[in-house]
């Protein structure tokens, strides 16, 4: 079953857009109307370049306002659509995409319809095309599979099928069981493309936010799953009208395509019992430590930053320049070397998260599924701890359940370092990652592609600059939770630690505690440098939450925060930030909370905002 993308999912002229995609690995393309017009290029050189690239063109798309027309359109439809079967001629294309007449001229008589494709598959015939239907969602009067699978049988022309849209039809909410009613011999070609759920126009919703599977959400392993049932064996394509896009990587973009179909139709195949190509997601069951690549320079003041928080040295690297330092249930490792990944990062990005570890079910299973997608494993001299290159360059490293306790004891040697005031650490509650917007989608597609996780809905998040989405991924049991923030804000927070860090990473790590009451006091004596938190807000939270007279003197003298979520409650305290990088957040959940404390972003923005050092104007 070949991969195919049209030409339209992505940035460049047409020769770049092709070149794109043969280096990505698809089968095929289509052709987008629009691309092949603006082209230079004749249809004998396209046509080169494809057999030069070794690409086939698999599908011409699209055709627009031709059945129902009256007169003098009808005959205008059908000359130009006899010059664009000329034209796919040369460049040995034998599909062509007829969408359903958007026209207010056309007519919803369904006799006058079928007859204009039966001509159509007449002429189509001579040719040696099959054209494709395609109800779009906001047709006129054709917007529905089902009522275009109608048409199409009535016109029983073997040169006229039906060609599915995922958007087209899970937009509109059409049962993807509806697709079981199809004769698999008439599916001329499928597109897919996934979508957040937006209340819009379907027009202006298809136009910008049309996703990469895994990247949106619809049904789109259900639907799949229904079209395979059938027996279909030809291509999946992928049709995509992103802004994001459009501004992006023509390569990036190409090969996250590639992932999100593999990946797609592996869920399909389990959906339907067949056998897998790779194995299922990877679940994750924590977060094993975080790594700083470190600048010996930094070294007082990150270790500082470190005591502060709680942290003590427990252990030195046998061989390398290379520190384990723990708080509680929390363990993070500080690499000074000189040479290797975290040097190369560290040149780049200054002191800063180069990696983070995970521990999952089954680490080989996990490194395979990774392999089948295509993901980058970075060279580790730890057997028991392979990696993988991130979207931005940072590393994942994945380790096995079994092989994760060793470790630490098979790696460093024990440090007898002074115990600090117990700030009842349970772990890492989650991390942040800052991105640049035209990689928020890969840096979502890589996650949900590789491991056992879901999102939560994009949030707007006000900054004082400007606005940030933030996007939450998470596994079922909340033992590893993530977000993603990105802007187009030029000032805000997210963009200047982009500018600071000179690229996307890990900006916060958010540390569980047991019990606040116990952890701020125990922080403050630590001496650690918290984020003030104004009094307007602290008032609020003093009526809005009900606080009696110690939490509202705790909530005032450690600078907390707090969310409620029903029954559950969320409190919260920052660290100042390590050099305008990253910086240290102290949760606590209780009551079921599932969230980050949301309403309380815009406080937390305008506080760190405040330490922003002023302009200054020549």
């Amino acid at each position: 079953m070949t991969n195919a993308i049209a030409t339209v999912s992505l940035s460049g002229t047409l020769g770049d857009k092709l070149r794109a995609a043969a280096e990505a690995g698809y089968g095929g393309v289509e052709i987008f109307d629009t691309d092949f017009l603006a082209s230079a290029m004749t249809p004998h050189e396209v046509r080169a370049l494809l057999d030069e690239l070794g690409l086939q063109c698999l599908l011409y798309q699209p055709f627009r306002d031709l059945e129902g027309m009256p007169e003098p359109w009808r005959s205008r439809a059908f000359a130009r659509i006899e010059q664009k079967f000329a034209v796919m001629r040369e460049l040995g294309c034998s599909r062509i995409l007829l969408c359903s007449n958007c026209s207010p001229l056309a007519s919803p008589d369904r006799d006058r319809i079928v007859v204009d494709l039966r001509d159509l598959g007449e002429l189509a015939a001579r040719y040696g095309i099959t054209v494709g239907y395609e109800a779009l969602a906001w047709g006129v009067h054709v917007n529905d599979h089902r009522v275009a699978w109608e048409i199409v049988r009535a016109v029983d022309h073997p040169n006229i099928g039906i060609i599915l849209d995922s958007f087209h039809s899970l937009a509109r909410g059409v049962p993807s069981t509806s697709i079981r009613e199809i004769d698999p011999a008439r599916i001329v070609f499928v597109q897919l493309a996934d979508a957040p759920l937006l209340d819009m126009g379907h027009l202006y919703w298809s136009r910008h936010f049309r996703s990469l599977p895994g990247q949106g959400g619809l049904a789109l392993t259900e639907y799949v799953a229904e079209i395979l049932r059938l027996g279909y064996a030809g291509p999946l394509s992928l049709e995509i009208f992103n802004d994001r896009f459009r501004a992006s990587s023509a390569l990036l973009v190409a090969r996250d395509g590639v992932r999100s179909l593999d990946a797609l139709r592996d869920a399909a195949h389990r959906a339907i019992g067949a056998a897998p190509s790779m194995p299922a997601r990877a679940r994750i069951e924590r977060i094993a430590f975080v790594e700083f690549a470190a600048e010996t320079a930094d070294r007082q003041a990150l270790e500082g930053m470190l005591r502060s928080a709680g942290f003590r040295l427990v252990g030195r690297h046998q061989a390398k320049a290379v520190e384990h330092w723990r708080n509680g249930g929390a363990d993070f490792v500080l690499n000074y070397e000189e040479t290797g990944f975290a040097a190369a990062y560290r040149t780049l990005h200054g002191t800063a998260i180069c990696a983070i570890g995970l521990v999952v079910a089954d680490g080989p299973a996990a490194m395979a599924r990774a392999d089948a997608l295509g993901f980058v494993r970075e060279v580790s001299d730890v057997p028991a701890m392979p990696a993988l290159r991130g979207v931005a360059g940072t590393l994942v490293y994945v380790l096995d359940r079994v092989a994760a306790p060793r470790i630490w004891a098979d790696e460093f040697i024990p440090v007898g370092d002074a115990e600090a005031a117990s700030v009842g650490v349970t772990g890492i509650d989650h991390l942040a990652a800052t991105v640049l917007n035209d990689e928020f989608l890969s840096w979502q597609l890589y996650w949900r592609a590789l491991f056992e996780v879901e999102v939560a809905g994009a949030q707007d998040v006000i900054d004082p600059n400007g606005l940030v989405q933030s996007q939450a991924i998470q596994n079922a049991t909340g033992s590893f939770r993530f977000t993603l923030n990105g802007t187009d804000a030029r000032e805000a927070l997210s963009a200047r630690f982009l500018r600071q860090s000179f690229g996307a990473g890990f900006q916060h790590v958010a540390l569980g505690v047991e019990d606040m009451d116990v952890a701020a006091p125990a922080l403050a004596a630590l001496g650690i440098e918290q984020l003030p938190v104004p009094a307007n807000y602290q008032d609020d939270a003093v009526v809005r939450f009900g606080l009696d007279p110690a939490a509202a003197a705790l909530l005032r003298d450690h600078d907390l925060m707090i969310d409620e979520e029903g029954l559950g409650r969320f409190r919260q305290l920052y660290s100042r930030a390590f050099h305008k990088t990253f910086f240290f957040e102290f949760v606590e959940r209780s009551g079921g909370y599932d969230g980050y404390g949301g309403p309380n972003a815009p406080i937390r923005l305008a506080a760190q905002s405040r330490f922003r050092a002023p302009t200054v104007i020549d």
